[in-house]
C-alpha cells in the first residue's frame, strides 16, 4: 500500500489565522480550489478520481486499490486535515476531456484479468462499492428518475458493477461497469466564448467490447466505434468479471448547456432533501419547548413567586423552620458535591465543546463550510475545538475555586486531556482496524502527528491559560451561607428516584432533535450530502432551551422534596439524553444499513459511541448551567439570618 501525503500545513494555518481575524469587514476563510474557473473551447479538462466508498462496509479505498487503468505517474492531491480524516484519497487518471469538443467511444486501456484482480473486482461488486470521481471541484453523479416527479436523484458515484444471473445461468455472475457515458453541463458567458462547468453527470454501462484481428493500439471496436457513430446503447453483452478475462475500458463525454449559474452549480446536489420533513421536525421541537416553557413559567412566575413572598414575610424563626420544601435545605444546597474536581472537568469540557458547535454553525449557515470544500466542515470543527480550549480551562477554573479546590495545575491537566484522552484511545483501536484492512481511511503516521501537535501543541497550552486567568478571579460567591453539618435527607418518593428522573429528563431533549437526527445519520453513513444547516442550527437552540427548562423543572421538584444533591443530577439529566441517541444510533444500524463485516459494525458503533459521549458533554453542561443560575436565583431572592 503506497504511503499517503500528510495534510498541507497551509490550510491549518490560515483556516487558524482566519477564523480569529476579520478581513476587509467580512469573515475570513480559506476554501482551496472553490473560485471559479472560466474554459475556452477546446481547454483540457482532467477529470480526478477519489476513494471507493460502500454503504455496506464503510470502508474506503483508494481508486487504484483494484486494476483499473492506471497513468504513467499516480498523483496525490495536496489534501487538508479533514479529507485525510475522510479517507479521500484524489488522484490523477487517464479521463481526459476537451471543453465543448464531444468525444466518442474513446478507449483507456486493456487488461486481462488474472485470478487475484478477478476477486478483487468481484469483492468490490459484492460490497457494492461506488467509484467517485471529480471535475472542477465537482463531484461525479449518477441521474436516477423518480416515477413521482421529474427532478432526478442523484447518487454520488457510480457502482464498480453489478452482480446478477445472465443467460439463465444459476450461478451468480459479476459484471464491471467498463464504459463510462460522461455528460458535462456547462454554462456559458453572455459576453464572451468561456464558459464555466456546472454539472458532471455520467451513465455507467457493461459492455463486452469486440474487435477485428489482434489487438494495437489502432485496432478498432466493432461495439463502440466512433467512426460509424455507433454507440453504446444497451448492455445486452454485458462485460463479465472472471480469470483470463479481457476487459477494455472506454468512454464518452458530451457537453450540454445549461442554464444554471456557476454559483448555483450545488444547488441540485443539495436540495434533494424533503423540506417538510425538517418543518414537521422543528414543529415537533417546538410543541415540546412551548410545554416545558409553560412548566417553567409556572414554577418561576406562580409558585416560586409565592414560596419566596409568603417565606420572606414570616416574622419569627420558629414560623420559618415550620415551613417545608425547597427552602428548608438553603444550607446544604451550595455544598461541594461529591467528586466536584471531576464535575469542574466535565463542565470545562463541555464549555469548550458548546463553544465549537456554536462557532461551527454559524459558519456553516452562513455558507463559508461548503461541501465544494471537502474536509472543510471536520477541519473547522478540529480547529475550533483546539482554540476553544481557552474556554474549558476558565470554566473548570471558576468552578473550581468556587468548590475551594486549590490545586488549579491538576484540574487544567485533566481537563485538557481527559476527553480527549478518552476519545484518542477509541480512534486508535478503530484505526488499527481500518489500518488491518488495508483501507484509504486509516489516518496515517504524519497526520496522527498533526493531530497530537495540535492537542498538546495548542489546546493543552490555552487550556492552562485558560484555567491561569480563570483561578486568579475572586471566587464565586455563594448567595447563602453552608451549614457544617450536612442535613439528612428524607426518604424520596420512587419517581425521585435518581436514576428513574435521571432517565426521564433525557427523552425531552433527544426526542427535540430525533427528526434531525436521522438525516445526519443518513449523511454519514449512507455517503448523502447534509447541508440543512439553517435548520440543524433551530434544532440546535431548540436542544439548549429543552435542556435547560426540563433540568430547571426536575432541579426544583427535587429541591422542594428536601433532595440538594443537585450538582451531578443537573448534569446527569440532561446529558442522559445521549444514552437514548446511541439507543437510536442501535436501533438504525439495525433498520437502515446493510453492514455485515464485524470490522465495520465495530467503526460504526465505535464511532457512535464518541458522538453519543460527546452529546453527553454537550447537553450535561447546558443543563448544568442552567440549574446552576436557577439555584443562584431563587435563593439570592429569599431573605436568610
Amino acid at each position: 500500500m503506497r504511503s499517503r501525503r500528510s495534510p498541507s500545513l497551509l490550510p491549518i494555518a490560515v483556516a487558524a489565522l482566519c477564523l480569529t481575524l476579520l478581513a476587509d469587514g467580512g469573515l475570513c476563510f480559506y476554501l482551496p480550489g472553490v473560485a471559479p474557473r472560466d474554459f475556452e473551447r477546446g481547454d483540457e479538462l482532467k477529470v480526478k478520481v477519489n476513494k471507493l466508498t460502500s454503504t455496506k462496509t464503510q470502508l474506503p479505498y483508494s481508486y487504484y486499490s483494484i486494476p483499473y487503468c492506471r497513468p504513467d505517474k499516480i498523483e496525490d492531491s495536496t489534501e487538508n486535515l479533514g479529507e485525510v480524516l475522510r479517507g479521500d484519497r484524489i488522484e490523477n487518471s487517464h479521463y481526459t476531456f476537451k471543453m465543448r469538443e464531444p468525444q466518442m467511444c474513446n478507449v483507456v486501456c486493456r487488461i486481462i484479468l488474472d485470478a487475484k484482480s478477478a476477486k478483487e473486482f468481484k469483492e468490490k461488486i459484492e460490497d457494492e462499492y461506488r467509484v467517485n470521481m471529480i471535475l472542477d471541484n465537482l463531484p461525479l453523479v449518477v441521474p436516477v428518475k423518480r416515477q413521482d416527479s421529474e427532478t432526478p436523484v442523484y447518487q454520488l458515484g457510480f457502482y464498480v458493477g453489478l452482480k446478477g444471473v445472465h443467460n439463465g445461468k444459476k450461478e451468480d455472475k459479476y459484471f464491471i461497469h467498463n464504459h463510462l457515458s460522461f455528460n458535462v453541463k456547462f454554462h456559458r458567458d453572455t459576453e464572451s466564448s468561456a464558459a464555466r462547468i456546472v454539472g458532471f453527470e455520467v451513465k455507467p454501462f457493461s459492455v463486452k467490447h469486440e474487435y477485428d484481428g489482434k489487438w494495437d493500439k489502432n485496432t478498432r471496436l466493432v461495439t463502440c466505434d466512433p467512426h460509424t457513430k455507433h454507440m453504446v446503447s444497451s448492455s445486452n453483452n454485458p462485460q463479465e468479471v472472471d480469470d483470463k478475462m479481457e476487459i477494455i475500458f472506454t468512454y464518452d463525454v458530451d457537453f450540454e448547456e445549461s442554464d444554471v449559474k456557476w454559483a448555483s452549480r450545488w444547488d441540485t446536489y443539495l436540495l434533494m432533501n424533503d423540506d417538510q420533513i425538517h418543518w414537521f421536525s422543528i414543529v415537533n421541537s417546538l410543541m415540546i419547548v412551548l410545554f416545558l416553557s409553560g412548566m417553567v413559567a409556572m414554577i418561576m412566575l406562580r409558585t416560586l413567586y409565592r414560596d419566596i413572598s409568603k417565606y420572606n414575610e414570616l416574622e419569627t424563626q420558629e414560623e420559618a423552620q415550620e415551613e417545608t420544601g425547597w427552602k428548608l435545605v438553603h444550607g446544604d444546597v451550595f455544598r461541594p458535591p461529591v467528586n466536584s474536581d471531576l464535575l469542574c472537568v466535565y463542565v470545562g469540557t463541555g464549555v469548550q465543546f458548546f463553544g465549537m458547535v456554536l462557532v461551527t454553525m454559524t459558519f456553516a449557515v452562513l455558507g463559508f463550510l461548503s461541501p465544494s470544500n471537502r474536509g472543510g466542515l471536520m477541519t473547522a470543527m478540529l480547529l475550533l475545538w483546539v482554540f476553544m480550549g481557552l474556554f474549558a480551562g476558565y470554566a473548570a477554573a471558576r468552578l473550581y475555586k468556587m468548590f475551594k479546590g486549590t490545586n488549579w495545575k491538576k484540574n487544567a491537566l485533566r481537563t485538557a486531556v481527559m476527553f480527549p484522552g478518552v476519545v484518542s484511545a477509541v480512534f486508535l483501536v478503530l484505526n488499527t482496524l481500518i489500518w488491518g484492512q488495508q483501507s484509504s481511511g486509516a489516518v496515517p503516521f504524519g497526520t496522527m502527528f498533526a493531530l497530537v501537535f495540535l492537542w498538546f501543541g495548542i489546546s493543552v497550552p490555552l487550556v492552562f491559560i485558560g484555567s491561569y486567568v480563570g483561578f486568579k478571579k475572586p471566587a464565586i460567591e455563594d448567595p447563602v451561607k453552608t451549614n457544617k453539618i450536612p442535613r439528612q435527607i428524607p426518604e424520596q418518593a420512587w419517581y425521585m428516584n435518581p436514576i428513574f428522573s435521571i432517565l426521564i429528563g433525557g427523552i425531552l431533549p433527544f426526542g427535540a432533535v430525533f427528526i434531525e437526527l436521522f438525516f445526519i445519520l443518513t449523511s454519514i453513513w449512507l455517503n448523502q450530502f447534509y447541508y440543512i444547516f439553517g435548520f440543524l442550527f433551530i434544532v440546535f437552540i431548540i436542544l439548549l432551551i429543552t435542556c435547560a427548562e426540563i433540568t430547571i423543572v426536575l432541579c426544583y421538584f427535587q429541591l422542594c422534596s428536601e433532595d440538594y444533591l443537585w450538582w451531578w443530577r443537573s448534569y446527569l439529566t440532561a446529558g442522559s439524553s445521549a444514552f437514548y441517541l446511541f439507543l437510536y444510533a442501535t436501533f438504525y444500524f439495525f433498520t437502515k444499513l446493510e453492514i455485515t463485516k464485524p470490522v465495520s459494525g465495530m467503526l460504526y458503533f465505535g464511532y457512535m459511541a464518541i458522538a453519543s459521549y460527546a452529546f453527553f458533554v454537550l447537553t450535561g453542561t447546558i443543563g448544568f448551567y442552567a440549574c446552576f443560575w436557577f439555584t443562584r436565583l431563587i435563593y439570592s431572592s429569599v431573605k436568610i439570618d
